[in-house]
């Protein structure tokens, strides 16, 4: 996005964004209620980003949604790719080591999973990567990224992510704090690489690991594998 020295134009820009997004969340919120709670939440936000982006884009920039850092190339792609590996990979990582040392172990779930629901949860959660990332480092972010610069904008944005997963079942502060973490490294993969298709890649591959352990994902859990992990030491989030 054009870089805005003008604190009044950026305060608009950002705000006529912020709306638009709320004012299209209110409506597909009652428009794609039939599709069931998780679903219906999911859609919504993702929707509602690519509205927002589009909208704003159009509005300020005259430039179509791609712009906001979703065009598909051999870069992109690779990107994606990347992301995938470093999300899955550093949940993996976390998870792993416990379940070695006994620290932890899995446990059948007291109900197996109904049919497709890995396919289900797979497309849901690649849907909330895709809407999130949108939301978070689209076109508001980068007006931010472009007035101010990366500190003053990954950070607090990094944090702001944070909080709005603090109303999520079960959530704690440690869950929130590590939430905070991939916020920040969300909004450093678009600095680094000035495309969503790192930090979608990352938060895609993340998200989709921890419910394979049978792990609470920010503060919820989905049975997709008919085990959970038990913490031998207690919950790590």
């Amino acid at each position: 996005m054009a870089a805005a020295k003008d604190p009044v134009r950026i305060a608009i820009s950002v705000g006529v964004y912020v709306m638009l997004y709320v004012a299209a969340q209110f409506v597909l919120f009652f428009v794609l209620g039939i599709a069931g709670q998780v679903a219906s939440v999911i859609l919504t936000v993702m929707l509602s980003a690519v509205f927002a982006n589009w909208l704003a884009l159009r509005i300020y920039e005259n430039r179509p949604l791609t712009a906001v850092g979703l065009w598909w190339n051999h870069a992109s792609r690779n990107n994606l790719a990347f992301g995938l590996l470093g999300g899955i990979g550093s949940a993996c990582l976390v998870l792993a080591p416990p379940l070695l040392a006994g620290a932890a172990h899995l446990v059948r779930a007291p109900q197996a999973p109904a049919g497709g629901t890995l396919a289900f949860v797979t497309v849901m959660l690649a849907g909330g990567a895709v809407g999130e990332e949108l939301l978070f480092r689209g076109y508001g972010f980068q007006v931010l990224l472009g007035s101010f610069g990366p500190y003053a904008t990954i950070i607090p944005v990094g944090i702001i992510f944070a909080l709005l997963h603090g109303g999520n079942p079960n959530a704690t502060w440690f869950g929130l704090a590590n939430t905070a973490g991939f916020g920040i490294l969300f909004g450093y993969a678009f600095l680094r690489t000035r495309d969503l298709w790192l930090p979608i890649g990352i938060h895609f591959g993340w998200n989709l690991t921890l419910p394979l352990f049978g792990v609470q994902l920010s503060g919820l859990r989905m049975e997709i594998t008919g085990h959970e992990m038990v913490w031998t030491a207690g919950k790590l989030w």
